[in-house]
């Protein structure tokens, strides 16, 4: 058996000139720096491995000089697929000046892309990025000049539009995990993120490259529990025992164990927001939360909503997610984001991805650069400053509720928030909502044509997203529309009487948004999709417990219905619903009127098994076809079929 256990040195002798090097991270997340500074330390030395192509998902670096920024050399990188630039700048500023040829696409795509190298596949096909920058009728994902091979391009597959994505072979790749036997078996147990290290493993071993781990430490062959195994020995060529230095949990230097699911911290120290306009947006943002939802939130003003939540002692109703992998506990910041303290699960990149490119997300909550009269959003390029889409295209364009939040105006703004009431203490100077956006990272047409709910919020107002565009709905108090609003914007929105944003948004005291959640009204719990010609019934949560409470199921259903005109489909959540005893009759009766008269198909879903049954033994007793779904994708597809 050859010895895989080598110095970096050795490992990074096989590259050569031309080579393509897939480099793993998330960020400043389980950035392999050992094998980036050895590879850069063999350029400047001997002017080797020159003409690379680098391909990487979540831009590995800091946002300074340190990960894969070490990388950007003249000469030493050819060509760069990436799906983030944010933290790897001197990388971006190469492909802006037009030094290297780049192309930036959705961070989805790229995770997904690795499966597809490893299935031997010649591109991806996707959805995700039509009408954004990367569908070829606008950019293509092209960055600078230098670049002109087109690797996007528009299909029909299956009679759906998509866009196809060429996939590209693997020489080397850069992977990194915590311990590795001699045989280069692989676990993660201290690592904040599991990211596509298997997938890029198989892609790079399927294209007949070379495997290089990262590791902190080996253990002795057999010792691993080969259910915590997460690359097996047989894809890994050779593992570099990093130096602790360069072998940061992330990038910022500092090890959290609750990160990496070794403790469980109380989330009920973490100080609340001071009350400024980053605290009124994050609240007002929360107001979308509803009792059993899947979140994604963003890097930057995003973040707040979770620290809200987590104030107001909601965090336990709803599950947080983040696009690298994490599912619930509370979304981390800054240098740390892509981590989570307490997760409930880490699961791999592309796999997350499944899950938002499907529609598993209710809520996305991402931030707001520049928006246009159509409600299109560019986050991902400013003049000399490339930020890249990272997983925003894939998360917008899937989640079935948006809501993008940021401050009205940007540079130098300066609010006060006195007595319930906002006023603006300096003017932003640079403007938001312009004519005409650098570049489409969120195309509000698509997402209008296809009945997504959108909502922009800023400090002192709401928009929400119309098939005519923007439309102002809601008003800080104190704020005055002509001058606050209107003279701070390139165009004038649709104007239909805007209310008042919540007065609890701008008091010191905390909004008792508990209380709120988990009263949602009824005509808030039912939602129409005029797109779909279906209704979503959230009952989640929906105490039943007199006829009083049927009869007011009944009066909300037959207004939505009638304000519809037509029979609609329905799609019904059950999960954490309860009904008493001795109004199970009457609540089947009302189903049973409201299904003859309105409804085309009724699907029903929850997770409670008791529910399932019960709810489905009480409806077949009045004659009805009432099989009841676990999740809510089988209820959809059902309700599709029907």
């Amino acid at each position: 058996m050859r010895k895989k256990v080598v110095s970096a040195t050795e490992a990074i002798a096989i590259l050569r000139d031309g080579d393509t090097l897939c480099c793993s991270g998330f960020g400043s997340n389980g950035v392999p720096v050992e094998l980036i500074l050895a590879l850069e330390k063999s350029f400047l030395e001997t002017g080797s491995p020159k003409n690379l192509t680098l391909l990487f998902g979540g831009g590995p670096g800091d946002g300074a000089t340190g990960g894969a920024n070490h990388l950007a050399h003249e000469g030493m990188l050819k060509r760069v697929v990436g799906g983030h630039y944010g933290l790897v700048p001197k990388i971006g500023k190469l492909a802006l000046e037009s030094k290297i040829e780049a192309y930036n696409l959705p961070l989805g795509v790229v995770s997904h892309m690795y499966r597809d190298i490893a299935c031997g596949l010649p591109g991806t096909a996707s959805k995700v990025g039509l009408g954004t920058f990367v569908d070829p009728r606008l950019e293509g994902g092209k960055i600078g000049s230098k670049t002109c091979e087109d690797i996007v391009e528009v299909i029909q597959l299956g009679g759906i539009e998509m866009l196809y994505y060429k996939t590209l072979p693997i020489s080397v790749a850069f992977i990194r995990a915590t311990s590795a036997d001699a045989e280069g078996n692989l676990t993660m147990e201290r690592e904040t993120l599991t990211q596509d290290v298997l997938a890029i493993a198989t892609a790079t071993k399927n294209s007949g490259g070379f495997v290089i781990a990262q590791v902190e430490r080996i253990a002795e062959r057999g010792s691993l529990n080969p259910r915590r195994v997460k690359v097996p020995g047989i894809l890994v060529d050779c593992v570099v025992v990093a130096q602790p230095e360069n072998h940061p949990q992330n990038l910022n230097g500092t090890y959290n164990p609750a990160f990496s699911a070794e403790m469980r911290v109380p989330l009920d120290e973490v100080a609340p927001m001071p009350l400024d306009e980053r605290k009124v947006i994050a609240r007002r943002a929360a107001f979308e939360l509803l009792p059993n939802s899947v979140v994604n939130l963003g890097i930057g003003m995003p973040e707040g909503v979770a620290a809200v939540a987590n104030e107001e002692k909601i965090l336990k109703y709803m599950t947080l997610t983040a696009e690298p992998g994490v599912i619930g506990g509370m979304p981390a910041s800054g240098l740390n984001f892509g981590a989570a303290t307490n997760p409930d699960a880490v699961i791999d990149m592309n796999q997350q991805f499944d899950f938002y490119d499907g529609g598993g997300l209710d809520l996305a909550c991402l931030g707001l650069a520049e928006c246009d009269p159509s409600g299109s959003i560019n986050v991902s390029r400013f003049g000399p400053k490339l930020a890249g889409a990272g997983g925003f295209i894939n998360i917008t364009q899937n989640s079935r509720t948006v809501v993008f939040v940021g401050t009205f105006t940007a540079g130098g703004l300066k609010i006060a928030v006195e007595s319930g009431r906002l006023r603006i203490v300096q003017e932003g100077r640079a403007r938001k909502f312009v004519n005409k956006i650098e570049q489409v990272t969120f195309s509000g047409p698509y997402a209008a044509s296809i009945g997504q709910n959108v909502l922009y919020v800023t400090e002192r107002c709401v928009f929400a997203l119309t098939a005519q565009g923007l439309e102002l709905t809601e008003v800080a108090p104190g704020v005055d529309i002509d001058r606050d609003i209107l003279a701070q914007m390139d165009f004038k929105p649709i104007m239909n009487n805007p209310k008042l944003m919540d007065a609890r948004l701008f008091l010191p005291d905390p909004m008792q948004l508990k209380d709120a959640l988990l009263s949602i009204s009824l005509v808030d719990r039912m939602q129409y999709e005029s797109a779909k010609h279906t209704a979503y019934y959230n009952f989640a949560g929906l105490h039943v417990q007199t006829k009083k409470d049927v009869e007011d199921i009944r009066h909300a259903a037959e207004a939505l219905c009638r304000s519809v005109g037509r029979k609609i489909a329905v799609v019904v959540n059950y999960d954490n619903f309860q009904i008493a005893e001795e109004v199970v009759d009457d609540y089947s009766a009302m189903v049973k009127a409201l299904s003859d008269q309105y409804y085309t198909t009724v699907s029903r879903y929850t997770t409670s098994a008791f529910m399932r049954l019960k709810l489905g033994e009480a409806l077949e007793g009045r004659g009805m076809a009432a099989h009841i779904y676990e999740t809510p994708q089988e209820a959809l597809a059902s309700g599709a079929q029907g």
